[in-house]
């Protein structure tokens, strides 16, 4: 089989890699993509199945849009056609990762894997997806544009039985990072026990393992090397919370991040425990988390209106909204928790929420629950329910007063930060460091 040109895709290769069948014409692909909306010229479109549609239905149109070739199960020019294109994906992915040179490292977990990830690759300087491209997809993508790097760092989000062996197929990691372990996607995953199997998978095709002590906890495995805050192989001592900083001891070293939060300690603490594995220098990954950036929504503090606001709402589980609410355990003055909706805990969605509406009460008695279980949190442990957004944010625009602290906690699908919008922006730079 001839080489495969540097950032360039042809249909041929292709073809010949995943046992598909060319349907002329083609024309070499410098991208590739699985959303006909970003299809362009140069680009090659794969045709994958969808929750609601299936990318075959878009394929003339990235044609159209000037697409060098399109990857789907039918047949028509301009076509390489495979059985399954979701699998033809993966195995490109994993001929895409080979050609790496570089250590891979994966960061697997219920929560908290994409402030980790970013930690762990800022501290060393390596690259990283941008954002959470943490599936096949946005894999291989990173993957066809990744060269000439020591290193880097990826990764990988389950919400299906088998997707994490899947994943850990195409990544085939080097050194494996586990966060915590939690109840995430029940409605694909089914139960806690399935969330921790298949979350270990990761640890068992890496050769280097790290995981941090809640982790570790859960899955008794003698000899993990472990991370966390007070306890583990590697500890965080002497923790200081801010709204705007967070600080610990590692060792003989002071480490400052520019974020409030655990998730950004653990996340801290995960890296610099990979550059002790790895024998990298402590200090200029020192140096390099204390100008952290995380992607927006997660401990994202913004100032408006004379208004503290805590934007926490990229996503959300039991286990990461549990770390939000312990954080705000430690900060002074009047706080509102705004939470919404946690997605995709199935059966044990109700159990969950009147357990986080539980938690919530311990914190403060300023409460407002958002969605179609928010009349149910506020019975259970008190506070204000509300179907819509509009609901809730009128109600918190009257009641806030300058000098709060308003933290705002769900799933992405609920779009809470839209609450944010009734709040002018203080200057042009909104996130305060």
């Amino acid at each position: 089989m001839a080489a495969r040109k540097t950032k360039e895709l042809s249909a041929e290769w292709v073809a010949s890699l995943v046992g598909g069948r060319l349907h002329p014409p083609t024309a070499p692909a410098h991208d590739l993509h699985w959303d006909s909306r970003q299809v362009g010229p140069g680009v090659a479109f794969f045709a994958l199945p969808g929750a609601r549609t299936h990318g075959r239905l878009f394929a003339q149109e990235a044609l159209a849009k000037g697409a060098s070739f399109v990857v789907s199960d039918q047949p028509h020019p301009g076509t390489v056609q495979v059985g399954r294109p979701e699998r033809a994906l993966v195995a490109l992915g994993r001929a895409l990762r080979e050609a790496f040179s570089g250590l891979v490292l994966a960061v697997g977990g219920s929560s908290g894997k994409t402030t980790t990830k970013a930690c762990i690759a800022q501290a060393l300087g390596w690259p990283a997806p941008e954002g959470n491209l943490n599936n096949a997809p946005g894999l291989t993508r990173f993957f066809f544009h990744l060269e000439g790097a020591e290193g880097c760092v990826v990764e990988l989000g389950i919400d299906r039985l088998l997707e994490m062996a899947e994943l850990a197929y195409l990544a085939r990691p080097d050194f494996a990072v586990l966060t915590g372990l939690g109840a995430e996607h029940l409605e694909g995953l089914g139960s806690l026990e399935n969330v921790v199997r298949e979350e270990s998978w990761l640890l068992w095709v890496s050769p280097l393992r790290l995981a941090s002590a809640q982790a570790a906890e859960r899955l008794g495995w003698p000899g993990l090397k472990t991370y966390g805050i007070g306890t583990g192989d590697f500890r965080a001592e002497g923790l200081e919370l801010g709204l705007d900083y967070s600080r610990f001891r590692y060792a003989q070293h002071r480490v400052h991040l520019p974020y409030p939060g655990y998730g950004a300690v653990l996340g801290g603490l995960a890296a610099l425990a990979v550059c002790e594995m790895l024998g990298r220098p402590l200090s200029e990954a020192i140096e390099r988390l204390a100008e952290l950036r995380l992607p927006p929504g997660r401990m994202q503090r913004l100032r408006r209106g004379g208004i503290e606001f805590i934007h926490d709402a990229y996503n959300a589980n039991p286990l990461s909204l549990r770390a939000g609410l312990e954080f705000l355990k430690t900060q002074p003055g009047r706080k509102w928790l705004v939470l919404g909706p946690m997605a995709e805990l199935g059966e044990a969605a109700l159990a969950y929420h009147l357990e986080a509406a539980r938690l919530a009460a311990q914190v403060s008695p300023h409460r407002i629950f958002i969605g179609p279980l928010a009349r149910a949190q506020a019975a259970e442990a008190g506070g204000e329910a509300f179907e819509s957004l509009e609901e809730a944010g009128q109600f918190l625009e009257q009641k806030a007063q300058p000098g709060d602290l308003i933290y705002l906690k769900a799933s992405r699908s609920a779009g809470l930060e839209r609450i944010l919008e009734r709040w002018p922006k203080e200057g042009e730079c909104e996130e305060v460091f």
